[in-house]
């Protein structure tokens, strides 16, 4: 099996600033968070990485709740935290991970329209976090990583990309 230490590393060399192991009990989920997706997101309902496609936060609570830990991948700027985690997530399986499982962040951005009945990006396309109703900021908080609200465009963005690991 793949040391863990290799993923994180691997996930550095792929363009990830930091990548950490927490505890998958520190991973929140909330219902208002799915909310957010359909009152402020104009990708909401247009892929199948986004909602109502996705599970529910009680759905994925019961998903996190099957692993005791997970990587959290802290990417900046222009770094890709969906294909980071695709790839990490693969490796992971590989590594003897059977169980590995990649959420990535915001809305999938690897075909100008979805088809949402058939992914023609299967091996990359991770729903994001918030689709999945996990608290990105309570989670990225509980794990001392920085995370603000953007302001506006000058702001540093901070994403953020999960691999359930166990």
């Amino acid at each position: 099996m793949i040391e863990v230490d290799g993923l994180l590393e691997h996930a550095r060399e792929w363009g990830a600033g930091d990548a950490r192991v927490i505890d998958s009990g520190t991973v929140v989920t909330a219902a208002w968070v799915r909310m957010k997706c359909q009152f402020g997101c104009g990708a909401y309902g247009t892929s199948r990485c986004c909602p109502p496609n996705t599970p529910t936060p009680q759905q994925m609570r019961e998903v996190i709740d099957g692993y005791q830990r997970a990587i959290l991948v802290h990417c900046k700027g222009n770094a890709s935290p969906g294909a980071i985690i695709s790839r990490l997530e693969r490796e992971a399986f590989l590594g003897g991970y059977y169980k590995a499982l990649g959420l990535g962040a915001g809305p999938c951005r690897l075909c100008e329209k979805c088809k949402r009945s058939r992914c023609d990006h299967p091996e990359e396309a991770r729903p994001s976090m918030e689709a999945c109703g996990i608290d990105v900021y309570a989670t990225v908080r509980a794990n001392g990583f920085p995370i603000e609200v953007l302001k506006d465009r000058t702001c540093e963005k901070n994403f953020y990309s999960l691999l359930l690991l166990d």
